[in-house]
């Protein structure tokens, strides 16, 4: 296949592909090919492990490749060709002497039947995205057979020649893994750094040379506040890496001051002139402008041509010299969230939720607390993301949000205000942390002896890339219904598999704020 096509996002072009010289989020033709290459390589990776038992170093290429292959993960030809290289070794030891002839032509999959297609993206995308938690687990020494085994599974499927009866339970089991999947990261996360606390993270930089960390790799940063020790160079996070500061290993450093700037998307505007190195440790980075390239670095499956790239020996000296060097602010520096808070809080995942169920439970059935919403996921760039704004900020004053992922940052610096003794907006975390969603609505349920779908509880969630869609299977495979998705919805769903979740799942595409606040309290 000599011509790019991606649709895996939800910027995708005109919500139906990327087929130029580059895609939206600025990833060129070549690497494109690369990726699919790499991906057709996994296939072979997985068909190699068909009635034999991979080794960690296959494991740990799955899991690496399959990652590398994200949005806004590796924009390098280069290290994805390494990469490449790396599962064609160990599909070598797995099957000697098969050379390439198990791997699978990614054009088969992107030109054949849509409603196969469809389901299959929803695999291997969901793949992808569990690809990111299981290898944030693995970095902290935990790791799960049954989940390890389903990306061989899974991506074989993906490469066989199937039907829709055949592929549908594959898609629901993909959720299923991956809810074991958050599960284990969740327990990383936790025994590693402790059970995260309810937290208020300030938005103002100090001055003085400091540190931005986005991603989500929490191992990173733990790293680099312990390089960072006696230095005098703040640290502080961006993104997806704002739930750090509620855990209290990591927080008890003193040099973690803050958070820096918004979500993802706007950090071309933000790192324009910024005094200081950014360290990204997974997605999203965005294509790097002048105004702020030569303070760049990437680590672990992130690359980007002609960026530093700190490797597995994690020696972060580069980028603290580099904040030495550049020197910070000269006076403390005033920041805000989108809706001009100095604030924002985090940290109320299910760890302090369930501590307070009762409380929850009784404001429930008195009826002090209406309805919950959860409103979470991915934020981006295209028109249309406002609604999440403006839905939260209607919300009734007897309701509680719980929000996680990086859409939070359209509202997290709102005051909603308490009811009931309980703030009104609860961040619970990372889009991992979609696992205390979980937690806490089937306590909930267990606590009204009822089931999740008819807790006072609904679900609105944005999407952007894979991370989404795989925590989207892994709530149907929990039967949940009525989930409200936007702000458009994938341009790799069919109709007729759209048509299909709509009618088994009820997915219903958002609409306007006011109107689906009045569906939802209506019911």
């Amino acid at each position: 296949m000599d011509s790019m096509f991606c649709f895996q996002c939800e910027q995708t072009a005109g919500c139906k592909g990327c087929t130029g010289a580059q895609g939206v989020c600025g990833k060129q033709r070549d690497t494109a090919l690369l990726q699919d290459e790499l991906t057709g390589a996994l296939i072979g990776l997985a068909r190699a492990a068909k009635g034999r038992t991979p080794g960690p170093s296959a494991d740990r290429a799955m899991v690496e490749g399959l990652f590398t292959t994200v949005t806004n993960v590796n924009f390098d030809s280069e290290a994805v060709r390494r990469r490449t290289e790396a599962v064609r070794a160990e599909t070598e030891k797995l099957a000697p002497g098969s050379g390439r002839s198990l791997e699978y032509d990614m054009g088969r999959l992107w030109g054949g039947d849509k409603d196969i297609r469809s389901l299959k993206c929803l695999i291997l995308f969901g793949l992808r995205g569990m690809s990111a938690y299981a290898f944030h687990a693995r970095v902290l020494g935990y790791i799960d057979k049954e989940v390890d085994r389903w990306f061989y599974e899974g991506l074989a499927a993906v490469g066989e020649d199937a039907g829709a009866e055949e592929l549908l339970p594959l898609v629901l089991k993909t959720g299923k893994v991956n809810l074991k999947c958050m599960a284990l990261l969740d327990r990383a996360n936790t025994e590693a750094y402790g059970t995260p606390t309810p937290t208020t993270v300030p938005l103002a930089v100090e001055k003085g040379p400091f540190i931005v960390v986005s991603g989500h790799d929490l191992h990173d940063l733990y790293l680099l506040l312990e390089q960072t020790r006696g230095r005098g160079v703040n640290v502080y996070t961006h993104g997806e890496m704002l739930p750090a500061h509620a855990y209290p290993k990591l927080k008890a450093y003193p040099q973690l001051k803050g958070n820096f700037g918004t979500a993802w998307q706007n950090q071309q505007k933000e790192f324009a002139n910024l005094p200081a190195p950014v360290l990204f440790t997974t997605n999203c980075l965005m294509p790097v402008k002048d105004s702020y390239r030569d303070r760049v670095f990437t680590t672990g499956v992130v690359a980007y041509p002609g960026m530093v790239h700190i490797g597995g020996e994690k020696d972060f000296t580069p980028v603290i010299q580099k904040a030495l060097a550049l020197g910070g602010y000269p006076e403390k520096h005033a920041e805000t969230g989108i809706n001009g808070g100095t604030q924002v809080t985090t940290g109320f995942g299910h760890g302090f939720v369930l501590s307070v169920a009762d409380k929850v439970v009784g404001a429930i059935k008195s009826g002090a607390v209406r309805h919950i919403f959860l409103v979470g996921g991915c934020d981006g760039a295209k028109p249309g993301r406002n609604y999440y704004t403006e839905f939260v900020e209607k919300t009734p004053k007897d309701s509680i949000v719980l929000t996680l992922a990086c859409g939070k940052y359209r509202f997290n610096d709102l005051n909603l205000g308490t009811v009931a003794g309980l703030p009104r907006l609860m961040d619970m975390g990372q889009c991992n942390d979609a696992y205390s969603a979980v937690t806490v609505a089937t306590a909930l349920a267990k606590a009204f002896g009822c089931g999740v779908n008819d807790l006072p509880l609904s679900i609105v969630l944005s999407w952007y890339e894979q991370k989404a869609v795989c925590i989207l299977l892994s709530l149907l495979a929990l039967g949940i219904r009525n989930i409200y998705l936007g702000p458009t919805l994938p341009a790799f769903l069919s109709p007729n598999v759209l048509n299909y979740l709509v009618k088994q799942f009820r997915i219903t595409p958002i609409g306007t704020p006011d109107g689906d606040l009045k569906k939802i309290l209506q019911k």
